[in-house]
């Protein structure tokens, strides 16, 4: 008998495989895209039928819903790590600190492995369709960045659109944010996502611009708003 948490050798072996095929898929994306993801090419290339493969993975759906799950979960830790220590660090850093370091955390995991990056924020797969279970980590990223901008001062008279999240706040879930943080969360989330989107394609490759820079400018005008 296997004492509380211990996995036997037969569960230790299914977790090796299942590891390795995911890291097979992830070759296989970086080549070709996620979309021609084959559950039969991985189990030729790791010298298996296809039936045997299909004991660990029912299909390629439940295969792409764990690799986004492990992406979404990657990035939620790191987000989490990043609020933390700049809570915990210098108070003088200014209010805009929490979010810049944000913004710089999000870029430095996109650039460390853009096909996780896409597979979350790119064009979606055809056919699949993602559960429940990654949605929800996709709302605690949210619910991260929702905080860091709650915590900034909210001057100035309320915009159009902020008086149009006052009844459109489905996308935030229960956080108490105000329309302004609301509207500042969207904001800093299309402009990051929309500047790393286009560095990551190589949209500004023969620009003669360095993409590093120009992204550190947009967050110093987001956060100047």
């Amino acid at each position: 008998m296997t004492s509380t948490g211990t996995k036997n050798p037969r569960e230790r072996y299914r977790a090796q495989v299942r590891t390795e095929i995911k890291e097979r898929a992830w070759e296989q994306i970086a080549t070709a895209g996620a979309s021609a993801l084959s559950l039969n090419a991985i189990a030729k290339q790791m010298g298996m039928s296809g039936p045997a493969l299909y004991r660990y993975y029912a299909g390629r759906d439940e295969l792409i819903t764990e690799l986004i799950t492990d992406a979404y979960r990657s990035l939620a830790d790191t987000l989490h790590s990043t609020a933390t220590a700049t809570a915990t660090s210098d108070a003088d850093a200014g209010a805009g600190a929490g979010l810049a370091a944000l913004a710089h955390a999000i870029r430095a995991w996109a650039l460390a492995d853009p096909q996780r990056y896409f597979l979350i924020y790119g064009t979606p797969v055809p056919g699949y369709h993602a559960p429940d279970d990654t949605t929800a980590i996709s709302s605690e990223i949210m619910a991260i960045l929702l905080d860091a901008c709650a915590a900034l001062p909210s001057d100035g008279p309320a915009t159009p659109f902020d008086r149009h999240l006052e009844e459109h706040r489905e996308w935030a879930g229960d956080h108490p944010a105000s329309p302004a943080a609301l509207h500042r969360a969207l904001s800093f989330w299309t402009r990051v996502h929309g500047v790393l989107s286009l560095e990551l394609a190589g949209h500004f490759t023969g620009m003669g611009i360095d993409p590093a820079q120009l992204f550190a400018a947009e967050l110093d005008d987001l956060l100047a708003r």
